[in-house]
């Protein structure tokens, strides 16, 4: 079932609902303006038997599980797609399933999928990486050419906001609203014409909430397949998948003579910022993922 669109149309489950489509997969009409009258739905929902002849994949996470499945839940039996499902949803995503009788679900965390094959060992259940749409990204551009030094976005810019990096080093971050990064399109520019961007799990940015779950991130692809130098680290996921590090360690203690540094010898990283987009481009897209989840799905008795 198609994600729910926000204003923005930035819902980043909507590039794999795409890919679904482009692989020819079946789609069921979504009723989100419809979503008050969930509560309605639940009261009536042990009168109603489960329809065993249709299941619906959905695209989720655990905080909107009820949104993003509905109407279907009340019904149809639910394949659920989990994003960002972190150790304090561990519980109520169980209950919902065990409510539900969700008998196959996917999720994009290795750690995650291991926790739920252990509470529900009669549940099929398919671990899948995070992807990306990937023809978005532009990474041609050799870095010897590009105008921006270091690209600050989202949560990691606290990292960095208080280091003195000096005159010579251009500096642009989401957090100055002269940056003008506000939609996809800006980012996707900016990540083009910029050397050096900062990437770390989430583990290592808000610990409290991600309790030692380390996951493979869209970040990652969109910063391979743009050709900027990746600085921080990379989780375990991303190197197990290429089968190499393609990012270049962080020194936390001096990360501003690190950029310089980087900065200064820009031409030494040209070949690992070429492997990376390579890679990228061959692993990265969601249409690669939506082919082993059709797969899967098939293997366990669902036509597609």
């Amino acid at each position: 079932m198609e994600p729910m669109r926000y204003e923005n149309n930035s819902n980043f489950k909507l590039a794999p609902y795409k890919a679904w489509i482009s692989a020819g997969g079946k789609t069921v009409e979504t009723y989100y303006e419809w979503r008050k009258l969930r509560l309605l739905l639940r009261f009536q929902e042990k009168l109603l038997p489960q329809n065993s002849k249709t299941a619906i994949l959905c695209f989720a996470e655990p905080p909107s599980l009820e949104i993003d499945a509905f109407p279907w839940w009340g019904h149809h039996e639910i394949i659920p797609m989990l994003w960002d499902c972190w150790p304090k949803f561990w519980d109520y995503t169980e209950k919902w399933f065990r409510l539900h009788r969700v008998k196959s679900a996917i999720f994009t965390s290795s750690q995650t999928a291991y926790e739920f094959r252990r509470r529900l060992p009669k549940t099929n259940i398919l671990t899948i990486t995070e992807g990306i749409d990937a023809h978005i990204y532009l990474g041609q551009k050799p870095l010897t050419e590009r105008s921006i030094d270091f690209l600050q976005y989202g949560r990691v810019t606290k990292i960095v906001n208080d280091l003195n990096f000096g005159n010579n080093i251009r500096i642009v971050s989401s957090k100055n609203e002269k940056a003008l990064l506000h939609t996809r399109e800006d980012l996707v520019n900016a990540l083009s014409d910029s050397k050096i961007v900062l990437a770390v799990p989430r583990c290592d940015m808000q610990p409290e909430l991600a309790q030692g779950i380390e996951t493979l991130t869209q970040r990652y692809w969109e910063c391979m397949l743009s050709g900027v130098v990746i600085l921080g680290r990379s989780p375990k996921e991303l190197t197990e998948l290429i089968g190499y590090d393609p990012v270049v360690p962080i020194d936390r203690e001096h990360i501003a003579e690190q950029v310089k540094d980087i900065v200064n010898h820009i031409d030494d990283y040209q070949e690992l910022v070429c492997q990376n987009m390579k890679v990228a481009q061959q692993k990265a897209d969601w249409s690669i993922r939506i082919k082993i989840i059709m797969e899967w799905l098939k293997s366990n008795g669902y036509s597609v």
